[in-house]
C-alpha cells in the first residue's frame, strides 16, 4: 500500500513540475531572444534529466552500477519509444532543419561513443566521463553560440513573458517538484519490483527508466497542450544527450560505472542506438520534416517489442 502511495504522489509531483517548468522556459526564450527548441534542448533538457543523474549517481555509489546504466538507456529507450509515441499520437510535429543538421546527429554521435566506451571493456571509468562531460559542455556552448540566431517563434497572446524573478521561480519549483516527484515514484515502483524478485537490470531498464522518463512525458505532454511542440522534440532529444553526456558522465568521474549484466551489452544497448537511428527515416517518409500519429504507433511497437523481449 506504501509503495502505491509513493507512485500516485510522484506523479502528482511531476505533472505539476512538468506545468512549472514548461512555463518559465518558454518565459526565459522570450526574455532571452532564444528559439524555444534551444531552451527545450538545454534547461528543459537539464531539470526533466536531473531524476536520471541523482538516481544514477546514487546506485553506481550504492554499489547498484546495473540499476545506473539500466536507468540511462532504459530512459533514452523511453524517451523515443513511450514518451514520443504519446505525444505523436496526440497531435503531429513539424520537424525543424536543426533537427538533422545539429539535434539527431549529436544525440547519435553521444550514443555510439557511450557504445564505444562501455561494449569492449564492460566499464566507464573516470577519463571517458571527462570526455563526455568535456563533449556536453562544447554541444551546450555551439547550442547557444549558433542556434541562438535562428527566428525566433511568434509570440502568442497567451505567452506574456512572465517577470524574471518569478520564471526563475517556477524553474526551481519545477525542478524540484520533478525530482521529488521521480524519487517517490521510483521508491515505489523499485519496492513494488522487488517484492517479485526482479533482477537490478530488469529494474532499472523498465520500471526505473519509465519513472525518471515521466518528468519528460509530463513537460512534453503539457508543451503539446500549450502548442509548444518546439519544447516537446527539443526536450526529448536534449534529454537522451543529457543522459549521455551529463548523467553517465558525471556519474562515472564520481565511480566506475561496471557493467555487471551481460544483458545491458547484448540487448538493451543495441535497441537504444536502434531507436535513435529510427527517428531519422521516421521524420522523412512519408512526409518530409513531419512527425505523425503513424510514426508514433511504430515507435510504440517498437517499445512494447524490447519491454517483452528484455522482460522474457
Amino acid at each position: 500500500m506504501q509503495n502505491i502511495l509513493f507512485i500516485i504522489l510522484g506523479l502528482t509531483f511531476l505533472i505539476a513540475g512538468g506545468n512549472w517548468l514548461l512555463r518559465s522556459a518558454v518565459a526565459l526564450s522570450l526574455r532571452l531572444n532564444i528559439p524555444k527548441i534551444v531552451i527545450g534542448m538545454t534547461i528543459v533538457s537539464f531539470a526533466t534529466s536531473a531524476p536520471e543523474l541523482i538516481v544514477s549517481i546514487k546506485a553506481a555509489v550504492d554499489g547498484f552500477p546495473d540499476l545506473a546504466l539500466g536507468n540511462v538507456v532504459g530512459s533514452n529507450i523511453a524517451n523515443l519509444g513511450l514518451v514520443l509515441a504519446v505525444i505523436l499520437l496526440l497531435g503531429s510535429i513539424d520537424v525543424k532543419k536543426s533537427f538533422y543538421t545539429t539535434d539527431w546527429p549529436i544525440m547519435m554521435l553521444a550514443s555510439l561513443l557511450f557504445f564505444g566506451f562501455i561494449f569492449f571493456d564492460g566499464v566507464l571509468v573516470r577519463y571517458e566521463g571527462i570526455i563526455m562531460v568535456v563533449g556536453l559542455f562544447l554541444f551546450l556552448v555551439y547550442l547557444l553560440k549558433y542556434q541562438k540566431t535562428a527566428v525566433v517563434d511568434e509570440a502568442k497572446d497567451d505567452d506574456m513573458p512572465l517577470p524574471l524573478y518569478k520564471a526563475v521561480l517556477f524553474l526551481g519549483l519545477g525542478g524540484l517538484a520533478l525530482w521529488g516527484g521521480s524519487e517517490l515514484l521510483v521508491k515505489g515502483s523499485v519496492g513494488l519490483a522487488n517484492n517479485y524478485g526482479v533482477s537490478e537490470r530488469i529494474i532499472g531498464i523498465t520500471i526505473v527508466s519509465i519513472g525518471t522518463s515521466i518528468p519528460e512525458l509530463a513537460a512534453s505532454i503539457i508543451a503539446i497542450i500549450k502548442k509548444e511542440k518546439a519544447i516537446s522534440l527539443g526536450n526529448l532529444i536534449g534529454s537522451n544527450i543529457f543522459n549521455i553526456m551529463a548523467v553517465l558522465g558525471i556519474t562515472s568521474l564520481i565511480t566506475p560505472i561496471k557493467v555487471m549484466d551481460q544483458g545491458l551489452l547484448g540487448n538493451d544497448i543495441f535497441w537504444m542506438l536502434g531507436i535513435s537511428f529510427l527517428i531519422l527515416p521516421l521524420v522523412f517518409f512519408p512526409k518530409g520534416l513531419r512527425l505523425g500519429w503513424r510514426d508514433g504507433l511504430v515507435l510504440l511497437v517498437v517499445y512494447c517489442s524490447f519491454i517483452y523481449f528484455t522482460i522474457q
